[in-house]
């Protein structure tokens, strides 16, 4: 073994080497191992190829798989809320625009029926600036000159407010300053708030089914044509009694059975008047009014006929110059007045029973006008339910104003109070505090004496 180290340290040739004892079995495996030997520089390959010869690791195309096909990774069994959600809001909007389509396409029909009486009562009407002149209504019919209107709605005669509401709006005629008039229509673009609505009203008196009304308000000059009409002076219209469009103010109703109680209970104006049958009448509409003179002069044979006509689609027609809401204060109670008209809208869309009453409710402004001028001993009925509103809102006015000053005045005692109690000493406080007690205890027993 020394020979060995000496020959490898020097130089010497390398020993040959020992054999494996045969009982030695860990190192029997190596025994007849190859010596290892670098590759040949041609056989590493170059620039990766993925086809031919030099394609790793086969020498093939890199081997498809089905992770770069998104149909056969994801199936639409995966996708099934999403489905759900998307057909819902489909339906929703669907649901939505057949249904602002229906209120629109019946708003439009009934102004198609009822612009012709607009236009032949009114000069300006809706919102598209001058209608057509009666001349130009008289040569070419009135269907005719309409026709460009009705394809322009609702920008032009009527204006969408809401997907359920509509309005329209008139002026420039004599005895009107200018006439309102609004439509409100169901929901039809949101079925479950109609279905909430309509079982809502079948537990609850105070609210009511959801119907399809017309409302109109129309406003009288009441002889103040200076105030609203350009080029008047004031007072032009006292110095010419012709144009006089004024006349005496009273509350008188014609309305529905159904709806008289509630209106009652939401119309101020309507609580002052006392409700009687009339066999003119039919049997589902009653007159309330102040003046049975009153009913006598309006109840007349035509509007007798057109509320006939309309039948129970009448929900109220309103003659009044009260507020609608109580008044609380003294300027509520200025007459103001008014003609309210409100109508169902017929379900089969036909309006020929409904036209004379509408058209009968523009001309009341010169049926009052003309005739409503009653006896000074109807008018003093009349009167003193207002004079006593009046006065007990004067009598309220003064009672608080009473309270104001008592609070002013016990406010500045408080204040001399303690200021006198400042400028005192100790002791000089003390006998004020029991001066103060005692006048207090006098005054209470005084007050117990009275009451005994």
């Amino acid at each position: 073994m020394a020979q060995a180290i000496f020959s490898g340290l020097f130089g010497g040739s390398k020993p040959s080497a020992s054999p494996v004892p045969a009982g030695d079995s860990d190192f029997a495996d190596f025994a007849g191992a190859a010596d290892p030997s670098p590759a040949s520089f041609s056989a590493i390959p170059g620039t990766p190829s993925f086809t031919g010869s030099g394609a790793t690791p086969t020498g093939s195309a890199v081997p498809w798989t089905r992770w770069y096909n998104i149909h056969e990774r994801h199936s639409l069994s995966e996708f099934k809320q999403e489905g759900v959600i998307l057909g819902l809001m489909v339906v929703i909007i669907a649901i939505h625009l057949l249904g602002t389509s229906a209120n629109k396409k019946k708003a439009k029909a009934w102004i198609t029926a009822h612009a012709p009486v607009l236009r032949k009562e009114f000069a300006l009407v809706g919102f598209g600036g001058r209608g057509s002149t009666v001349d130009e209504t008289e040569g070419e019919g009135l269907a005719k000159s309409l026709a460009s209107d009705t394809l322009q709605l609702p920008e032009e005669l009527l204006k969408e407010k809401s997907p359920q509401e509509f309005a329209t709006y008139a002026s420039g005629r004599q005895n009107v300053a200018f006439l309102d008039v609004n439509l409100t229509l169901l929901k039809r673009y949101s079925p479950l708030t109609m279905i909430a609505e309509f079982g809502m009203s079948l537990f609850f008196d105070s609210m009511s089914a959801p119907a399809e009304l017309v409302e109109a308000v129309l406003y009288p000059f009441d002889g103040r044509e200076a105030l609203t009409v350009p080029g008047q002076a004031p007072g032009a219209h006292e110095l010419r009694k012709d144009t006089k469009s004024s006349y005496d103010g009273f509350v008188w109703a014609i309305v529905n059975k159904d709806t008289m109680k509630q209106l009652r209970d939401d119309r101020y104006d309507l609580s002052i008047t006392s409700t009687k049958d009339s066999s003119k009448l039919p049997n589902w509409a009653t007159v309330m009014s102040e003046s049975a003179e009153v009913t006598d002069f309006l109840l007349t044979p035509e509007l007798i006929k057109a509320v006939e006509n309309a039948g129970e689609l009448l929900q109220h027609l309103i003659i009044t110059d009260q507020p609608i809401d109580q008044p609380l204060k003294l300027d509520d109670t200025i007459p103001k007045k008014r003609l309210y008209l409100s109508m169902k809208l017929p379900s089969s869309g036909d309006y020929s029973s409904v036209l004379p009453l509408f058209e009968y409710f523009i001309r009341l402004a010169d049926t009052l006008v003309a005739g409503a001028h009653f006896r000074a001993e109807v008018m003093r009925k009349v009167r003193i339910t207002r004079e006593d509103m009046v006065k007990k809102l004067q009598k309220a006015d003064e009672d608080e104003k009473s309270e104001e000053r008592a609070l002013e005045r016990e406010k500045a005692k408080k204040i001399k109070r303690d200021n006198d109690l400042k400028g005192l000493d100790a002791k000089a406080q003390k006998k004020y505090l029991e001066k103060e007690k005692e006048k207090e205890m006098r005054k209470n027993q005084k007050k117990q004496t009275q009451r005994g």
